[in-house]
């Protein structure tokens, strides 16, 4: 069973966006809020989103983690 079975596609679509928009605000304003477990989470995400055959903005961690 997957964790994310029961979940709408929206709903997987706005986690992963809402971790994308805190990992945007951390490089704009040059702080480490968000962390490796959120990195973690958006990854299991992502796969979750490809899985579904959706289309999301990829997040761009860059020197973050």
């Amino acid at each position: 069973m997957s964790e994310f079975e029961g979940l709408s596609d929206q709903f997987i679509l706005r986690m992963h966006e809402f971790i994308r928009q805190e990992v945007q605000a951390d490089a704009l304003a040059g702080t480490r809020f968000v962390g490796l477990p959120a990195k973690r989470r958006a990854e299991a995400l992502f796969r979750e989103i490809e899985r579904r055959g959706l289309i999301c903005t990829p997040i761009h961690w860059g020197q973050h983690l």
